[in-house]
Formats: C-alpha cells, structure tokens, sequence
C-alpha cells in the first residue's frame, strides 16, 4: 500500500482528500500546518506529497524547501488557491513536482499522483553537457566543479527524455506523455516553466540557450 501525506488547513478539504485516497487503497497520513508537514515528511517518509500552499506556521514553501534540504526526493504536488503565475514558478523552483490550482476535480489530482508514483528513471548516472557542465542523476544535481545546483524530480524526468532524444525535436505532446505521464493535461505554463528553470541551471546564459532550444511552432530539441 503506497503512504500519501495531505497537508492541508482547511478541515473539510482535508476529510475529502483523506477519504478519498483511503478509498483508493492508500495509507494516508495528514498534517494541518507547516510544522507538522516537516515533521511528518522526515519521519513517516510518505511515498508523496499533496502539499497546500497555504498554511499555519510554515508556508508551503517552506516545507517544500526544507524537506528537500534534508534530502527528502519524494514527489511534492502543490496545491494553490492563487493565480499568479510567481507563485507556481516559485514551487517548482523550490523543488515541487507539480501543482494544481484549487478548484480541481479530485480525478484528476488522483491522475496526476498515480503519475508522479509509477513514472520510473533511467540507469543513466551522468551526462556531460557541452558547456562543461555534468548532470549527476544519482544525487539529481548539476556540477561544474565548485557548486552544485538541486534538481528536480521533474525537472530530472524531463532532462532524461530530452538527452534520449538528443537533437530531435519533442513537442509539447511528447513531454506530457512521457514526463508528465497522464491523460488530464497539465496547465501548458508548467512545461514553460520547467524549461525556463532548468535552463537557468544547465545554461551559460538561460535567456540566450545553446543546449535547450525552442523550435518555434514545434517544441524543443536538445543539443547537450
């Protein structure tokens, strides 16, 4: 049975989401503020994370931050009630997977956990990019030989299917199906920011790309 932790302040949200899943087969743990998503996370080790952004004691982000700092790579799903596009960017910059915009349909935030658990790696450990970068898949970090920079999961899925499919072009289509993994799309500007935040890691010059290249009207190729 796969453990889902609900990190959620609104009390009758939280009962919807926690019956739900424990409909679907699933032990589910909860927490109700900030504070206690941290400690929860680090002891309980949940399979993944529905994370609200919004809370007591510790904003989503906060959490996500620190549960990534202790080394906790488990998928996060954020939560969000705003509609600024800062908001999203942020999360995903602070190591959240996903995210899905309140009102949602619990479908299809079941869609995207079934998603986020069964996606697999690949055994590639490192890959040298041209600009001398290397990105290490063991520890999800991009070295340059003095600082490191922290991955993603997501952001690691999608480096996989693009360097597997070096100098071809992927559209769009091709990153939901194959990173993203499920039916119910995605909001498009996740996959833009994703590529706008990993370019800022594994590019010399993110707003002038030499590796991760937009073909306008087509997607995206790759030329590490």
């Amino acid at each position: 049975m796969e453990k889902i932790l609900i990190v959620e302040d609104e009390e009758k949200q939280l009962d919807i989401l926690r019956d739900y899943f424990r409909r679907e087969n699933y032990e589910v743990l909860t927490a109700s503020d900030g504070m206690a998503a941290v400690r929860s996370a680090i002891t309980e080790k949940p399979d993944i994370t529905i994370l609200d952004l919004m809370l007591p004691k510790k904003s989503g982000f906060d959490v996500c931050r620190e549960i990534r700092q202790q080394g906790i790579m488990n998928p996060v799903i954020m939560l969000t009630a705003k509609g600024q596009e800062v908001d999203k960017i942020l999360g995903l910059e602070l190591g959240a997977d996903d995210y899905v915009t309140k009102p949602f349909s619990l479908r299809e935030l079941h869609a995207r956990v079934r998603a986020r658990l069964r996606h697999g790696g690949s055994k590639v450990e490192t890959c040298r990019l041209s600009n001398g970068l290397t990105i290490n898949f063991k520890t999800a970090r991009v070295e340059d030989g003095k600082r490191g920079k922290k991955l993603s999961r997501t952001e690691v899925k999608l480096l996989h299917y693009l360097i597997a499919n070096r100098d071809k072009v992927v559209t769009r289509d091709d990153l939901y199906n194959n990173v993203w993994g499920y039916d119910a799309m995605p909001d498009s500007r996740a996959v833009d920011a994703h590529v706008v935040n990993l370019r800022k890691k594994i590019e010399s010059d993110y707003k002038k790309p030499k590796i991760l290249l937009t073909v306008h009207g087509h997607g995206y190729s790759f030329k590490g």
